[in-house]
């Protein structure tokens, strides 16, 4: 295959995958440009945890879930928000076909190229605790067998075989550094190349350039993610008018080569940036003991049971939950001043609750080992677990509650927090846990969530005392806030073509996945229902695949 080619991809993430794999199933000629080796390929999807959401799916109905589309719209309506008419104009529209397609052809797509769905079904950002507000009515969080990897195959496997028949090729190591535009039309693009690097996957690798390049196109399609590695631009896009200050000090979800360059170059093509202070922000990001770049974070995915206390050690109240609104918690901490908090625990939650995401971190469902899947009953018996527990920085381990918080002042010296106010709290929250009954909050969402049988048996402790030494020993957990995806971007209309800020298209210029908002310039709005972030990626590259297949000869 010559240089010559129908589009250029810039980003081999999953979202790029999708469209490259459309376009040569149609005999389309594909440059794939991604600053990054060979290694990187499927981008940050091979991290994932692999959760989709679907809508009234086989495997929903055989847990006794009813689920539909217009629930599944209304609960992604309320939680996105939309209330700008310019930036949300086209969002809307793509959270209306994304919602029919999780409905609809989304599994059956999937699994005809190969992927199965685990028979579980998670229940995630369980929402404000008001039937109009945000959050997901019913569990719809579906794990794949073989998590992000295998997500990334089904794409990856089919474009490499592309590339052996001569209609791809991959240009690793090329920084795009500019959309070339010729009459109002894109053309292509051009950067430096990057000396090679053997760097593995995540890690970070070097900038030293090598030389220049140029390659072209009838089209350009920017697939290249969002900025969440780059601290200093979620800073400066930082929504302080709802989530407060920016923290001082934050984890990275994501590696640093997710740094948002192409946002601005796409706009100094002429493309519309929009939404860009929507972004979805973890608080309950746990530093990684064996990192593989600079700050990096998992996260600590909550159960239902944890107590959740802020930097002072003052209980979270509703909905202020584990497990319920993510954003929302976010910035209700903001207030703090301060940049973690705190979950405590004991032995029994621990072993039922603790859960890390993340492919690497789930060696069961990545594995597709249902041996490991029984370990995972009791998670401390998990290698990724009990290394955590073992290593872990932000973990502190004690059986009595005063040793406790001696250890949480250890780790967090400049926020002491003084014993007598943390005994309150978590006696307090024990005498609501007695009896069957309670005004505690959480309390009910608890047994609102153990009524789902899934969850019941793989993802919660059953109601019990925190203080109650028969499960013992005590654990706390430091929390840090850590941004992971971008959800504004780039707009563009129902074919993925780039639009400027009048509206009009830019000729030649498409874009799909983090880079676009997911879709639109932020098709989740001001916050997501979780899943919902690889389904965005595939989703809009297969619009744009497609797409880009009928306007290319």
């Amino acid at each position: 295959m010559s240089e010559a080619a129908d589009v250029v991809v810039v980003g081999a993430g999953l979202a790029g995958l999708v469209a490259t794999y459309e376009l040569t199933r149609t005999g389309h000629r594909v440059i794939v440009v991604d600053q990054e080796n060979r290694a990187g390929i499927g981008g940050q999807a091979f991290w994932a945890e692999g959760g989709l959401f679907l809508v009234d799916s086989p495997e929903q109905r055989r847990v006794g879930i009813k689920d539909c589309h217009d629930l599944a719209l209304a609960d992604w309506l309320a939680s996105a928000a939309f209330d700008r008419p310019s930036q949300d104009r086209w969002g809307r529209k793509w959270a209306e076909a994304y919602v029919a397609f999780a409905a609809g052809e989304k599994r059956a797509y999937l699994r005809r190229l190969g992927l199965r769905m685990a028979p579980l079904v998670g229940w995630t950002e369980r929402g404000v605790g008001s039937a109009t507000g945000s959050g997901n009515s019913v569990p719809r969080f579906h794990f794949t067998r073989g998590s992000g990897p295998d997500l990334v195959r089904i794409f990856r496997d089919p474009v490499l075989a592309a590339a052996e028949r001569g209609l791809v090729i991959f240009r690793h190591r090329h920084r795009v550094d500019e959309i070339v535009v010729e009459n109002g039309t894109a053309v292509g693009v051009r950067g430096a190349v990057l000396a090679p690097s053997e760097a593995p996957r995540g890690h970070p690798s070097s900038r030293e350039e090598t030389g220049e390049f140029e390659l072209r196109a009838q089209a350009v399609l920017v697939t290249s993610g969002g900025m969440g590695g780059n601290h200093e631009m979620v800073r400066a896009h930082w929504p302080t008018s709802r989530l407060g200050t920016a923290p001082q000090t934050m984890l990275r979800g994501v590696p640093v080569h997710v740094d948002g360059r192409m946002l601005t170059i796409t706009e100094r093509a002429g493309g519309c940036l929009v939404n860009l202070d929507r972004m979805w922000t973890y608080p309950e990001g746990l530093k990684r003991w064996d990192p593989l770049w600079p700050g990096h974070g998992v996260r600590l995915v909550p159960g239902p049971s944890p107590l959740w206390l802020n930097s002072a050690g003052e209980r979270l109240l509703p909905p202020f939950l584990p497990g319920h609104a993510s954003l929302q918690t976010l910035g209700h901490l903001g207030l703090t001043g301060h940049d973690h908090s705190w979950f405590l625990m004991n032995q029994l939650i621990v072993d039922k609750e603790f859960a890390l995401s993340g492919s690497d971190l789930n060696p069961a469902l990545t594995g597709k080992n249902p041996l490991l899947m029984l370990l995972d009953l009791k998670k401390r018996l998990t290698p990724p677990i009990r290394d955590f527990l073992e290593h872990g920085e932000d973990i502190v381990i004690r059986p009595a509650l005063a040793d406790l918080v001696d250890g949480m002042n250890a780790l967090a010296p400049h926020t002491p927090l003084e014993a007598a106010r943390v005994e309150h709290e978590v006696a307090a929250r024990d005498r609501q846990f007695i009896h069957r009954y309670s005004k505690d909050a959480q309390f009910h969402a608890l047994r609102n969530v153990r009524a789902f049988l899934p969850e019941r048996l793989t993802r919660s402790a059953p109601p019990h005392r925190m203080l109650d030494p028969a499960y013992g020993p005590l654990y706390a957990v430091r929390l840090h806030p850590m941004p992971r995806k971008t959800m504004g971007g780039i707009q563009t209309n129902l074919d993925s073509q780039v639009l400027r800020p009048d509206g009009e298209t830019v000729d030649g210029l498409f874009a799909a996945g983090e880079a676009a908002g997911f879709g639109g310039g932020g098709v989740h709005g001001y916050s997501a229902l979780e899943g919902s972030f690889l389904g965005g990626c595939i989703f809009s590259g297969r619009v744009a695949g497609r797409a880009l297949a009928r306007g290319t000869a």
